[in-house]
């Protein structure tokens, strides 16, 4: 019967051209490849190899058989990759880049989705900003990342839309909450705004921007500040008004900003979240199963954007 050590031992037999030469490469005894081979003959009722001084030259049945052991031993590797590949997964680390405020979606519930099904691995969220997660995208630090894609530049990267979240001002002051806010409106406003270092980049100040692009102006910031949790207490105070998601709005007005409601933007504005990967990457079971797991995550607490 055919065996992967015998088909080994033939591959490194022809690609060298002796079976001295072939038993250094594999680092057996020379005596060990010839019975390898010579079992192989009897078991295929063929002659592989003829003598020619000290070497050896295959015929043509050894001609047909090597791309078909070639592409056996390939597909063993690949086997033993997957098993390795489902067992380190099973055990090793997992890192998913995330947009800024994704522990307001998706957080700790995805983590607890991963741990649920893989209780043995180590998870990584990683990311403050959608701009600097793509570049550990590009960079290869990270394999994939759900982000807010007005933010990023797809050079390199390929981006699938997958839910969108609506922008909506909110404020204390009920005379701000009469009306849908325009562009107009929208570039007098006194605004405090989050995430002060990606104020370039951020998703959300982009949208804003281009809303605002027929005013000629653009959004008006009071304060800046890092972190949304910061600027929604701002608004509660009346210090000024603010632009967030409205799945931000839901979640933190009632707990730091009782007093302070929302209005929609008129036109509507939109954030994108996206599953981003480096173009033409092949995706790691893990990398497939945060992708899986943080979609559902993000479907399920804003609108879903079907694939066409």
């Amino acid at each position: 019967m055919l065996s992967l050590h015998q088909l080994t031992c033939f591959l490194a037999t022809y690609e060298h051209g002796s079976l001295t030469a072939a038993a250094q490469a594999l680092g057996y005894a020379q005596p060990s490849v010839s019975e390898q081979i010579r079992a192989l003959e009897k078991s295929l009722d063929v002659q592989l190899f003829r003598r020619v001084g000290r070497g050896v030259v295959p015929t043509t049945v050894a001609d047909t058989l090597r791309p078909h052991a070639e592409r056996v031993l390939a597909e063993v590797e690949e086997a033993r990759q997957a098993v390795a590949s489902v067992r380190s997964f099973e055990t090793g680390t997992i890192r998913f880049g995330m947009f800024g405020i994704a522990r307001l979606y998706a957080g700790a519930g995805l983590i607890a989705d991963v741990l649920a099904r893989y209780p043995g691995v180590n998870v990584e969220l990683v990311g403050q900003n959608s701009t600097a997660v793509a570049e550990d995208l590009r960079r290869g630090r990270l394999e994939a990342a759900m982000l807010a894609v007005s933010s990023v530049n797809a050079d390199g990267l390929t981006v699938t839309p997958v839910a969108r979240e609506e922008l909506v001002y909110i404020s204390a002051d009920p005379a701000h909450l009469a009306t849908p806010v325009t562009p107009h409106r929208l570039s007098l406003a006194t605004l405090v705004m989050p995430e002060t270092t990606w104020a370039e980049v951020d998703s959300t100040r982009t949208t804003l921007r281009q809303m605002l692009a027929e005013t000629g102006r653009n959004p008006r910031s009071k304060i800046e500040v890092e972190d949304i949790e910061t600027a929604v207490e701002l608004v509660g105070m009346g210090l000024a008004d603010s632009v967030i998601p409205r799945g931000a709005a839901d979640q933190l007005l009632p707990r730091l900003a009782p007093n302070a409601g929302v209005v929609a933007l008129r036109p509507r504005q939109f954030d994108t979240f996206a599953v981003v990967h480096r173009t033409g990457a092949v995706l790691s079971p893990a990398a497939r199963l945060m992708i899986e797991l943080a979609t559902e995550r993000i479907r399920s607490v804003a609108e879903p954007i079907n694939r066409r």
